[in-house]
């Protein structure tokens, strides 16, 4: 059986975690969140530019010899569909230009 002061402690300490997760969060999209956005447009951009030196032909462009791309078809073979299906998407003009307005 709890006592009155075992309440309050529990209730302040759900407060204090409460106050926690939200000050970290807070304090991340002040800092880091508009770097983790950039970083993972980055990554995919280069996902992209991998996929289409390695992968090319696939969509008309071979430029490695296919002993290679065979090679390394069994760690693609997950990605190829959303990426020729994000390679062959019909473009905005706000797809292109990243600019914050700030």
């Amino acid at each position: 059986m709890k006592t009155q002061g075992e309440n309050w402690i529990a209730i302040l300490t759900r407060g204090l975690r409460s106050f926690n997760k939200t000050l970290r969060e807070i304090l991340y999209g002040m800092t880091l969140h508009e770097m983790d956005l950039e970083l993972r447009k980055e990554r995919q951009y280069l996902d992209h530019m991998f996929m289409l030196v390695v992968f090319g032909d696939l969509v008309g462009l071979p430029l490695l010899p296919p002993y290679y791309s065979m090679r390394l078809l069994p760690y693609i073979v997950p990605s190829i569909k959303r990426w020729k299906r994000s390679l062959l998407r019909e473009k905005d003009l706000t797809d292109f230009v990243a600019a914050d307005i700030s």
